[in-house]
Formats: structure tokens, C-alpha cells, sequence
């Protein structure tokens, strides 16, 4: 290559030469070495797109998952497919041993294989058996824990609740209410620490509250049914323990998504992207946040603090 490339100009500078009396000619060689130079860079150059194309494929096809303490570059999704691919192998969340509902499995999987968590962590609230399941950006599970849920059946917020005095929330207006939330730590009103679901409704997930032993949390966190565990006013109570070493280390310093499921309607009816993996695959439509999800994480950002949550 680089003897062609020698010969190549030596014709050249040859033929530049001859044509010295020339205006025309003059014109020519311009264009020449116009051309010369052009192809010599794109000799040199092609190599290095190529190498570095295949080291860009490598950093966002990564060969082992992140751990609790890693998180995704900025700008890469986790497990998004590009628009159009169908593969009979999709991507699946990992339970380990975990028992699960088949509604938090499927939820899930289509997590994982949408990308739809946009490479954060994120967490499922299986409502019906009131259990929460925290994984990391790649879709591992990083923990499971029973959860104490609002007292009301249903999967609606009323309106303005977040806004009304605890005293003022009648029992059926008491509602974890379902659907796909960003989440980030925060502080309640208090100055503690809760990982905030939705400020406006005043929903959070956060450690047991135990203030008034009637209400028997510690107890009902204990049973192995979830029939006893709908006691709170709209917030997710997990074990201490259980928020200290996964939920608060997993969310420190990054966004998460929070999925409630539902419990008076379908999973395809609550999130407005969700399929089954096992009967098609996504496109990776809704790997990048919407608008709506945007200025909802900027009105979040300013006022994560002092706000009162539903216990």
C-alpha cells in the first residue's frame, strides 16, 4: 500500500511539472492533490472507525452484569433492541430461586427485554401478594421482602390526597395506587431518609413505621400471608433492615423506576408499553423517558424534601 501510494505521487508531482504553463492544466493539479490528499487520510483513517466501532459494541454489549455499586454509563440503555429485531431468545429478568406471581415475572422480563428501566435500577410492588423485588440496571435480583400497603383497595390515587392531613384520609381513600413511577431518595418531613415513589401523592416506600403498636406492623410484616398486610395509609413499608442494605445502597445517587402492579386491572392496562416476552418481542420503544416522565423528574428534583408521606 504505501509503494502504490509513492508511485502515485511521483506520477503526479511528474505530470504537475509539464503542465507549469498552463492555466488549465494549473486547475488540474489542484484538484490533484485535492484528491491525493483525501485518499491518503482515508487509508490511514479507515482502519482506526473500524477499531473503534468495534470497541463501542463491546462497551454497550457488556459480558457481565453491574454490581449493586456499578452503574451504566450515561447515554446506554440496558437491553434495548434496536427497532425491528424479533428474536425467539428474549431477555429475561433474573429471580434466582425467588418465588414470584406469574404477573411479577412477566413484568419483569419485559423490563429487561424492553430496556424500559432505562438503565436504572429499578423495583416491582406485587400488590396482591404484597411483596417487593429491587433489581440492578441489568435486570439481577438484588433482594425480596414482604411490604405493608395502603389499607384502600384499588389502583387510583384519589385526587388532592397527597395534599390532605393524615387525619382527613377516610380507609377506602387509602390507596397504593399502580403504575410505572421514577424514583429517587429523599427525605420526608421529618428530615428521614425514604425513597420517594410520588411526591405530589405523597407515596414512598420507606423503613416500618411502628409509632402506634395497634397497628401490629412488625406483626403483619411476620405472617407469611398478605392478607393482614393492607394497614397503611398509601405508602410501602418494607423490614429496616431489608430498605438499609438494598433499597437505600442501589438507589444512592442515581434514578430508579418503580412498577406497582395492579390489582383491579390488567398489567397491559396499567403500563402502556408492557407485552408478554413470550409471545412477541418489544422494539425497545420506550428505552428513553417521554416527555411527560422528564418534566416530571425535573418538578421532582426541586422538592424531594419535606413533604410529608403517607405512613
Amino acid at each position: 500500500m504505501i509503494q502504490k501510494e509513492d508511485e502515485s505521487g511521483c506520477a503526479f508531482f511528474a505530470s504537475l511539472r509539464r503542465a507549469r504553463c498552463s492555466r488549465s492544466m494549473r486547475s488540474l493539479a489542484a484538484g490533484l492533490v485535492k484528491g491525493l490528499c483525501v485518499a491518503l487520510t482515508a487509508v490511514a483513517f479507515f482502519p482506526h472507525q473500524v477499531a473503534a466501532a468495534d470497541k463501542a459494541v463491546q462497551i454497550s454489549s457488556p459480558a457481565s452484569p453491574l454490581s449493586a455499586h456499578q452503574t451504566p454509563a450515561p447515554g446506554l440503555t440496558s437491553g434495548a433492541p434496536p427497532d425491528g429485531d424479533v428474536s425467539s431468545h428474549p431477555k429475561r429478568a433474573n429471580f434466582g430461586q425467588e418465588p414470584k406471581s406469574r404477573d411479577a415475572g412477566k413484568v419483569a422480563d419485559w423490563v429487561v427485554d424492553s430496556g424500559d428501566n432505562s438503565g436504572m435500577p429499578f423495583l416491582i410492588l406485587d400488590k396482591v401478594d404484597a411483596k417487593v423485588f429491587v433489581f440492578d440496571a441489568v435486570g439481577t435480583l438484588r433482594g425480596a421482602a414482604p411490604a405493608l400497603l395502603g389499607r384502600g383497595k384499588g389502583d387510583d390515587a384519589v385526587p388532592g390526597v397527597g395534599d390532605r392531613k393524615m387525619s382527613e384520609i377516610r380507609p377506602k381513600d387509602r390507596t397504593t395506587p399502580a403504575g410505572r413511577f421514577v424514583a429517587l431518595l429523599g427525605v420526608n418531613h421529618n428530615g428521614t431518609d425514604v425513597l420517594w415513589v410520588d411526591y405530589d401523592g405523597a407515596v414512598a416506600l420507606h423503613r416500618v413505621v411502628t409509632h402506634n403498636p395497634k397497628e401490629r406492623r412488625l406483626e403483619r410484616l411476620a405472617t407469611s400471608t398478605p392478607l393482614d398486610n393492607r394497614i397503611s395509609y398509601g405508602c410501602i413499608n418494607v423490614p429496616a433492615k431489608f430498605y438499609d442494605d438494598v433499597v437505600k445502597p442501589l438507589f444512592t445517587g442515581t434514578y430508579g423506576v418503580v412498577y406497582i402492579l395492579p390489582e383491579t386491572r390488567s398489567c397491559s392496562e396499567t403500563f402502556r408499553a408492557y407485552y408478554d416476552v413470550d409471545v412477541r418481542r418489544g422494539t425497545g420503544a420506550t428505552a428513553k423517558l417521554d416527555e411527560a416522565t422528564e418534566a416530571g423528574l425535573q418538578r421532582q428534583d426541586k422538592k424531594v424534601g419535606g413533604k410529608k408521606a403517607r405512613p
